[in-house]
């Protein structure tokens, strides 16, 4: 079985989010997702944050300076075609919506919090999404999510002693 690991990240100014129309992935055609992410490069595989950054310079050309509460919220699984998708979820504060001007991946659009989860999106993605509307908006925990036909399993990521 094969591992497919991904990064994506979502902007947020104000009660808007910024998501990406999609055309030409692999993964997620033609179809609305976070406004930036992609696979690891092989440097990249232990180190989600380095992948994101770059996927975040190279479709928005963005620096993380520009962003606010930059955090990781969200790694997800899910089995598909074969393989083990699991994707790192970032999420963060943009201080001014122009300095997103285009994508080198497709057309940008910001959405009101509340229209976000009645776009087409891949499922995992909108999973995450209304865990994130509904619980996770409002906490600073990092979650896990397994993706099941009826939705998605989650749990906080807590560190313990053994």
């Amino acid at each position: 079985m094969k591992l497919r690991n991904m990064t994506s990240i979502y902007l947020l100014c104000g009660d808007e989010m910024l998501l990406l129309y999609r055309r030409g992935s692999r993964v997620a055609n033609n179809t609305y997702i976070s406004s930036a992410g992609g696979h690891f490069e092989e440097s990249e595989l232990n180190d989600p944050r380095r992948c994101m950054l770059r996927e975040l310079k190279e479709e928005l050309g963005l620096e993380e300076a520009q962003l606010e509460d930059l955090r990781l919220r969200y790694i997800t699984s899910r089995l598909k075609n074969g393989e083990v998708r699991q994707i790192y979820y970032y999420f963060a504060c943009i201080p001014d919506k122009s300095l997103v001007k285009k994508s080198s991946e497709g057309e940008l659009e910001w959405f009101k919090l509340k229209d976000i989860l009645s776009l087409p999106m891949p499922v995992t993605a909108k999973r995450m999404l209304e865990h994130y509307l509904a619980v996770g908006q409002f906490t600073d925990e990092l979650y896990a999510g397994a993706t099941t036909p009826d939705g998605m399993v989650f749990t906080e990521l807590e560190e313990f002693e053994e």
